[in-house]
């Protein structure tokens, strides 16, 4: 592994947390994160989110500790926001901001002092800080709820970056950007001053690292260079503790097989030993002591024998701990039965419509607050259409719909009890069978939906549609990989390549889009207007 450019600016002391329902997030993990910008992977569930929170100070240790070297800003993966108060406020200058105007409208008061401090540039600041978010510095004084969900974001970070925290902590914030916005954040990455730890499953973020830090088991390893950097180590890495792992298997068989010969050969001379005695071919007294000599002899050829054999045994349990079990979900979609000349939906606007028809695979693609999302709410609901918007009609019954915010799932529920609604007559057994295809196995499948991660909860909703009876005929999926690690993504693009239905999806996510094997792409803007891509 590529030594890592680590002065540590956070330290992990065998760190532990534990849920109030007794399930462990994080055991006994150690290690550090050190200064310029980390991207932070692993496996959903491994415990990244629960990770930020504990370095952010938003949850307490079960044991062990966290050290930082300065103040730590943290930007979650659910963005919280007033949507009545000020841009200003998003960005932490409104206080400041507030005092400089008064001042320069000639109110002396201290206060208004003591609020600037230093910051007497600090209108000329925040709005270069909008500039790099996309927006002019009139939007310091509308309300938050002026913005998209993207510039919300993208707002946030700006503040952050603002107020100049030695230590950053970014969780998936990429998530629900659209293309221009995903450029921009990449912008202020590429310039982060300070150390900066961001979890993320989009790769082109993730290769603008300086370091790449993976959470696997109770070990916290930092590689020097990017993710494709890391993943062409970790791969080759991979290959080579299999080979490792094979040629150990063959040197233990090797030395099994040459203990069973040495048996073989000590059991025949010791027949040969007895016969000899019996028939009184030697006298007694050298009998017996070729026989002691033997034994000896057997002894040490036992011991030598043996040492090797568990000595080859060894080697193949430390080669076996360095190949990673594979935990990928094994999605297998349904068959729902769709011909090739089936009508399965209609997406128009004002000027065109397009017809999917059989198993094809459509992709909507836009700006945030285009309508992307509205367009598929309004297929899934059978709404009527909005004059001169783009609009969709379904032609079939069975729909699979899988939101971006996940919100269809009861949280008080367990996971077992929320897919058993989309399933009542499936047998519980056959169901939980059918659930550890997507990693839901044993104490998983009774925690409660509000207790699990963000790609536990999806990978929750993705089963609650694909397990649904009858099957969907078309599956519609807005922003899947926004809670995915990388793995999963691998997996979903297989079972969508294999399923015999229709898919309709909206991503800003272009090399997923890359792998689907469209059949049509669409553009939709700002006016509502359609056009193929």
């Amino acid at each position: 592994m590529s030594t890592p450019t680590l002065h540590a600016s956070v330290t992990l002391d065998r760190l532990t947390f534990a849920w109030p329902d007794g399930s462990t997030a994080l055991d006994s993990v150690s290690g550090a994160f050190g200064a310029g910008r980390t991207g932070l992977v692993g496996r959903n569930g491994a415990g990244k989110s629960t990770l930020l929170r504990l370095i952010a100070g938003e949850l307490d240790p079960t044991a062990g500790t966290v050290t930082t070297t300065g103040d730590v800003a943290y930007l979650p993966q659910q963005l919280t926001l007033d949507v009545e108060r000020r841009v200003a406020d998003l960005l932490g200058v409104a206080a400041a901001l507030d005092a400089v105007r008064a001042i320069s409208a000639g109110d002396v008061d201290p206060a208004h002092f003591d609020a600037v401090g230093d910051d007497w540039d600090i209108e000329a600041r925040a709005a270069a800080s909008l500039a790099e978010a996309g927006l002019s510095p009139e939007f310091l004084d509308r309300r938050v709820g002026e913005l998209s969900g993207g510039e919300a974001v993208l707002v946030a970070i700006a503040g952050i970056r603002l107020r100049r925290a030695p230590i950053t902590l970014l969780d998936e914030p990429t998530n629900n950007l659209d293309r221009d916005a995903r450029a921009k954040l990449a912008a202020m990455v590429t310039s982060w001053k300070g150390t900066l730890i961001v979890v993320s499953h989009d790769v082109s973020l993730l290769d603008r690292m300086d370091d790449t830090a993976e959470l696997f088991g109770r070990t916290l390893s930092v590689f020097g260079g990017p993710y494709s950097e890391w993943r062409a180590w970790l791969d080759a890495e991979q290959d080579a503790a299999r080979q490792a792992e094979r040629d150990a298997a063959q040197v233990v068989r090797k030395e099994k097989r040459q203990r069973i010969e040495a048996e073989t050969k000590l059991a025949h001379r010791a027949r040969t030993a007895r016969k000899a005695e019996i028939e009184k071919r030697v006298p007694k007294i050298i009998a017996h002591g070729r026989k002691m000599a033997a034994e000896v002899s057997a002894g040490k050829l036992r011991t030598e024998v043996g040492a090797k054999e568990d000595a080859a045994r060894a080697a193949l349990d430390e080669a076996g701990r360095r190949v990673r079990a594979e935990a990928s979900m094994k999605i297998e979609l349904p068959d729902p039965q769709v011909s090739r000349s089936r009508r399965i939906a209609t997406i128009a606007d004002a000027e065109r419509s397009w017809v999917v028809q059989g198993p094809e695979r459509v992709a909507l693609i836009g700006r945030n607050g285009a309508g992307k999302t509205t367009l598929l709410e309004r297929l899934v609901a059978g709404a009527a259409p909005e004059d001169g918007r783009a609009v969709a009609a379904a032609h079939v019954d069975h729909i699979g719909y899988l939101p971006q915010r996940v919100d269809g799932l009861d949280g008080t529920l367990t996971v077992f009890e929320n897919i058993a609604a989309a399933a009542p007559h499936v047998p519980e057994k056959e169901l939980r069978n059918r659930l550890a295809r997507f990693l839901i196995r044993g104490a998983t499948a009774d925690r409660p939906v509000g207790a699990l991660s963000g790609g536990e909860r999806f990978r929750v909703a993705l089963a609650t549609l694909l397990l649904a009876d009858p099957a969907p005929q078309l599956v519609v999926l807005d922003e899947p990989t926004n809670n995915l690690d990388l793995d999963t993504v691998d997996q979903l693009v297989d079972a969508l390549t294999a399923y015999r239905g229709a898919v309709l999806v909206v991503s800003h996510d272009d090399a997923f889009l890359s792998r689907l094997a469209l059949d049509l792409t669409l553009e939709i803007d700002g006016e509502g207007m359609l056009q193929e891509v």
